[in-house]
């Protein structure tokens, strides 16, 4: 801009100066005589200003020609010029287009035109970041993974589309299954964009599927200092984790280090159930009935549930039954209205061969809300107060085809589980299980009633037990 101004400067005095110059020799009036040589030219104002006009444009003229001369040899030897710029102009233009034309006919789900466009844009075009970038799209849209390598590739060349390249790579490294070398691009990506979504949940994804519960942990503490999630649920993940750390470190024999991750994560989420097991049993290691006791009292509040209780009666497996009642009260007088501590007061009972105040704990529950385990129940209620084997059957037949009852069950694809998981047996969703009622039956294996008071169901004159007689086969047996 500042050379253009001086130029019209320049313009501006020339012309100035040719008009003072001209004004000057009519001023002067007579003729203007010029000698070149032994020749003598006169001629008047008039003739001597057009003279000089003539010689300006013929000036003019050599010297556009010889720009015109110039600008061709440069165009030729490959330099920058008017030319040259006029013809990129069009073929930009054209690249652009076909840069359009690709994008529509990817729209459109049309491979053909979408991956010819793409490539005559790339032809066209110098922009590399732009046309490799769309030519990995065409050719990821349509499949052809090997091509959209390729140009994913491309884009780590350059510092503005790095990211994208890795992003790129790692989706395909995903398709082939190739969880390792997805896991090394996922961190790459995740050092690049530590706040990125989708990059951050693909290498929790990739971590918590290769078991690296402590890289995963770092990722959802990436999560929780972002905001993109919230503090209560990165608190329930990290408590998942440090359990699934606590149970890999006491498989290896890293006793010390493993009570330290499992006592972490009950701390964190005390109503994790796995959680609070494994730091009851940690705490037994000490031979601390106290804290063991405490551990699985604050979660049976939170979360009552039969492996609480499983648990809770290994803290003194010898125990009698009537004491064991008596011991068990200190979970029995909490959620004294949920159906578990119900169900866990019946077994008590039986075990202690009070059937009447079994009956009371569980016969509503029998009649309003009947599961395989409470309706097994109330058949060993019957069989314990000498009802006929008429009746017990009946109670039996019920247990047999009826709801199994709360299960873990995924909340994202509804499979049941048999036991607590960390990810989903079958859509592989992370910390998804809960305990609670299938929304149909299932012919799961029913929810099993305590170890610890299946003996109690055995008849005096057969020793056949509850979980025995829940078998069609046994119980043709009996009735023969």
């Amino acid at each position: 801009m500042i050379w253009s101004l001086i130029k019209i400067s320049l313009f501006v005095v020339l012309i100035a100066a040719i008009t003072f110059a001209f004004g000057l020799i009519i001023d002067a009036g007579g003729l203007i005589t010029m000698q070149f040589a032994n020749q003598e030219l006169s001629l008047t104002p008039i003739q001597a200003m057009t003279g000089v006009g003539f010689l300006i444009i013929a000036l003019w003229l050599l010297v556009w020609v010889v720009g015109i001369i110039i600008a061709i040899f440069k165009f030729f030897n490959g330099d920058e010029t008017a030319i040259s710029r006029y013809f990129n102009k069009s073929k930009e233009e054209r690249g652009y287009k076909a840069l359009t034309d690709s994008m529509v006919a990817l729209a459109s789900g049309e491979s053909k035109n979408a991956i010819n466009n793409a490539t005559r844009a790339e032809r066209l075009l110098k922009r590399p970041q732009l046309t490799n970038l769309i030519n990995a799209q065409v050719a990821e849209a349509f499949g052809d993974n090997k091509r959209a390598f390729k140009y994913y590739k491309r884009l780590l060349d350059n510092d503005q589309t790095r990211f994208i390249g890795v992003q790129g790579l790692l989706n395909q490294k995903l398709i082939e299954e190739d969880t390792e070398t997805a896991l090394l691009l996922a961190k790459k990506a995740f050092s690049l964009r530590p706040n990125h979504d989708h990059t951050l949940n693909v290498l929790f994804d990739l971590q918590t599927g290769g078991e690296d519960w402590k890289g995963a942990q770092k990722t959802i503490q990436a999560n929780v200092r972002s905001g993109r999630l919230p503090k209560d649920v990165g608190r329930r993940r990290e408590a998942v984790l440090s359990l699934a750390d606590a149970r890999q470190m006491l498989e290896a024999g890293d006793i010390d280090s493993g009570k330290k991750a499992a006592l972490a994560a009950n701390k964190s989420s005390p109503d994790l159930i796995p959680a609070a097991i494994l730091a009851a049993e940690m705490h037994m290691l000490d031979d601390n009935k106290r804290l063991s006791t405490k551990v699985l009292k604050k979660a049976w509040s939170l979360n009552p549930h039969p492996d609480l209780a499983a648990a809770f009666a290994e803290i003194d497996p010898n125990e009698s039954n009537e004491v064991r009642r008596k011991r068990f009260s200190i979970l029995t007088k909490i959620n004294i209205n949920n159906a578990e501590t119900k169900l866990l007061i019946g077994e008590l009972a039986l075990a202690d061969e009070d059937f009447p105040s079994a009956r009371r704990a569980v016969q509503e529950l029998a009649d309003a809300e009947p599961t395989v385990r409470s309706l097994a129940i109330m058949a060993a209620i019957e069989k314990g107060e000498g009802a006929d084997d008429k009746t017990v059957r009946a109670w039996l037949n019920k247990a047999l085809t009826g709801p199994r009852g709360p299960q873990w069950l995924c909340d994202s694809c509804s499979n049941i589980h048999s036991n607590w998981q960390i990810r989903c047996e079958n859509c592989k969703a992370f910390d998804s299980l809960s305990w609670k009622s299938p929304p149909t039956d299932n012919l799961k294996t029913p929810s099993a009633m305590l170890d610890f008071t299946s003996g109690v169901l055995t008849d005096a004159s057969a020793s056949t037990t509850i979980s025995d007689a829940l078998d069609a086969e046994v119980i043709d047996k009996k009735s023969n």
